[in-house]
């Protein structure tokens, strides 16, 4: 299998097109308004299927459905690394800008970051987590947040993001409504000057709720915190002694990767669902599109991930 992925990734290199012009914009727009699945299946096809789809689309608003990639099969993080890694893996994939500049930045190569994704989703496995779980994650902007993000999409769990600055109560929320079995978090953050008490924020949301079973907790800051026995487990203990032998689980194209939830401002947060095939595919074309990157380029962002 391991010399079919190398031999797929020369071939499919060139990745999603990359429109130039005004011109071009207008092109592409005409063919994906008169032929929109034979416009999205093109693009598709520049990506790595374990099993191609029987129907681009499938769809009835009138029953409230729509299902993109009928039938295929894949798993999104292969895509990311066994795809490109023949190429691109000694190539920086994050690199990462600390909060105070007196402490040092990481970089991770894509071999570099497939190697900690495997560990971490080998230490999730170990503790249960399997496809179709919900994995709550509430940490600071650390490589640790895409490296968690990344394993749960290895495996099949379906990863919320929650923004670390939110509250106990809006943590909790959220922690019930998607019934995740598993939290991921860090001892404290810091947010300027000031150093915010993420865990014990966490330790309250947890409280409320009975839905978390284990919480892995990462080392940022070195504040004391709180664990709980059987339940809260250090990251950087779990990671020690695990290898970074991992299979990608497969997971058909209209199973879920994520769920976003709205900021809750206006009343209880909802939870949007995406699922795995159609948010690879646009998302992969839309950011090509909308920023023009070419191979070397660093994107640079400034958002939370949450």
């Amino acid at each position: 299998m391991a010399s079919f992925k190398i031999i797929y990734t020369i071939k499919k290199i060139i990745m999603v097109p990359k429109i130039s012009t005004l011109g071009g914009y207008i092109f592409e727009y005409q063919k994906s308004i008169t032929n929109p699945t034979g416009f999205w299946s093109n693009i598709a096809e520049t990506f790595f299927w374990r099993k191609k789809w029987v129907e681009v689309l499938d769809w009835d608003f009138n029953k409230g459905y729509v299902n993109w990639f009928k039938g295929a099969k894949l798993n999104i993080t292969e895509n990311i690394f066994e795809r490109h890694l023949f190429f691109r893996g000694n190539q920086p994939a994050i690199i990462w800008e600390p909060n105070d500049p007196s402490e040092s930045f990481k970089s991770l190569s894509y071999f570099e970051l497939f190697s900690e994704v495997k560990r971490f989703a080998n230490v999730m496995q170990k503790l249960g987590i399997t496809k179709g779980d919900r994995v709550t994650i509430y940490l600071p902007m650390v490589p640790e947040l895409t490296i968690a993000i990344l394993a749960c999409a290895r495996i099949g769990a379906i990863h919320s993001v929650v923004f670390a600055g939110f509250s106990a109560q809006a943590l909790s929320e959220r922690l019930q409504d998607s019934s995740a079995k598993l939290l991921i978090t860090s001892d404290g953050g810091f947010r300027g000057a000031k150093t915010i008490p993420v865990k014990q924020i966490a330790d309250e949301a947890m409280s409320q709720c009975r839905c978390i079973s284990k919480a892995i907790i990462l080392k940022r800051t070195g504040e004391q915190a709180f664990m709980q026995s059987g339940r809260d487990m250090w990251w950087h203990e779990l990671m020690a002694d695990t290898d970074d032998e991992n299979e990608a689980v497969i997971m058909d194209a209209e199973d879920p990767l994520f769920i976003l939830y709205t900021s809750g401002s206006t009343g209880k947060p909802k939870g949007i669902v995406h699922t795995t095939g159609g948010y690879m595919v646009y998302s992969a074309y839309t950011f090509k599109n909308v920023f023009q990157y070419g191979d070397g380029d660093v994107y640079f962002c400034s958002a939370d991930i949450g």
